[in-house]
């Protein structure tokens, strides 16, 4: 029998959220796991509101609309509070009953800036480690480090000299035509008019372009990012973000340390030496002879790091497909190395969550 087109609206719902949400959807174990980090951060968010005056968005659940965000790669908040109007999975993963109004973009981009005052990105990232720690799925021997670039939300042609004052005249005066050919540009003499902190990059074999660099150092037991760092983009900024990175997990015991043939130098191998840090880096014998000698190439696990450390690429993939850290919709060094780190922390969600739930 064909059924019928007829709409027919219903006054009331007698499902819950609780009851639409099946047991086996992958948020539902994610966000047990964020309930725990939120409550280890309770003190802390008590610290960044007043104790009197008009309650503001929960920070739960402010931090639990920006990982959905995050994870199903929403491109603006406006999006996002479009999605929590109508999407039942969104307003149970938050937390908003099926009545419960929507947050006005504006308002929710104030409330989120308010976060990035008291360092939560960090805080949360730490929390979420934890858990990862308690499970017992984090190496403290083994880790991996490397770089990447960040494209800046700002196009080339906001890349003028610094000595010359902007023209907004031409025939287009919000898109200018603009020829760059003959003309030398360079960080020490030009500088974004739309984001002053980015720098003028490349990778290899890529063309220049505004962006920032983020940095990465995993345990190579099962690839868990363990510190993220976002800094401006430079040609030492990956060194140098990767000894700062090896103070904080360096101890009593040594440990190794893999990377690619761009951290093979004198300076940066010395470094991992004072720190009892044993250098699994790739040889870089381009034109010279390689920092790390046949004592360390020789062993078992030196193979084995080579090996390992390609997987912190898995890491930056995720984060710029899924968590749309390929070209950052933030501005400033510190906005973008918010998102930065609490992308990261999202990552560690689902790689806990998998390693958790395969048998």
């Amino acid at each position: 029998m064909r059924g019928s087109d007829r709409e027919q609206g219903l006054m009331f719902s007698y499902v819950s959220l609780e009851d639409r949400i099946p047991a086996d959807h992958p948020l539902r174990a994610m966000r047990a796991m964020v309930d725990e980090a939120l409550k280890n951060l309770s003190q802390r968010f008590s610290g960044l509101y007043a104790a009197t005056g008009r309650p503001s968005i929960p920070p739960e659940r402010l931090l639990r609309a920006l990982l959905l965000q995050v994870l199903y790669s929403i491109r603006s908040e406006r999006m996002l509070m479009e999605q929590l109007e109508y999407n039942l999975l969104f307003r149970w993963f938050v937390g908003l009953g099926m009545d419960d109004a929507v947050w006005v973009p504006t308002v929710f981009t104030k409330n989120r800036d308010r976060l990035l005052e008291g360092d939560v990105a960090e805080a949360f990232f730490g929390a979420v480690l934890a858990q990862g720690q308690d499970q017992d799925l984090l190496s403290s021997e083994h880790f991996s480090v490397d770089g990447t670039l960040i494209e800046a939300w700002a196009s080339q042609k906001s890349f003028q000299r610094r000595d010359r004052p902007r023209d907004a005249g031409g025939d287009d005066p919000g898109n200018p035509t603009v020829n760059f050919r003959g003309e030398r540009r360079s960080n020490e003499t030009h500088v974004s008019t739309t984001d002053p902190e980015a720098r003028l990059a490349r990778k290899k074999g890529q063309t220049s372009k505004l962006a920032y660099m983020g940095h990465l150092l995993t345990e190579n037991r099962n690839g868990l990012i363990v510190s993220a760092l976002l800094t401006e983009a430079d040609g030492y900024a990956e060194r140098l973000a990767a000894v700062e990175m090896i103070e904080d997990v360096a101890g009593k015991r040594r440990i190794t340390l893999g990377a690619d043939k761009g951290f093979d130098t004198e300076d940066f191998v010395a470094a991992c030496r004072q720190r009892d840090v044993t250098p699994h880096l790739a040889q870089n014998t381009t034109n010279r002879a390689s920092r790390i000698d046949n004592r360390t190439v020789r062993h078992e696990g030196y193979a084995i790091s080579q090996r390992k450390r390609k997987r912190i690429e898995e890491c930056f993939g995720w984060m710029k497909t899924i968590g749309l850290m390929r070209k950052t919709r933030h501005k400033g060094t510190h906005r973008v190395g918010w998102m930065f780190v609490f992308t990261a922390a999202v990552y560690n969600l689902v790689r806990i969550r998998n390693l958790v739930e395969v048998p």
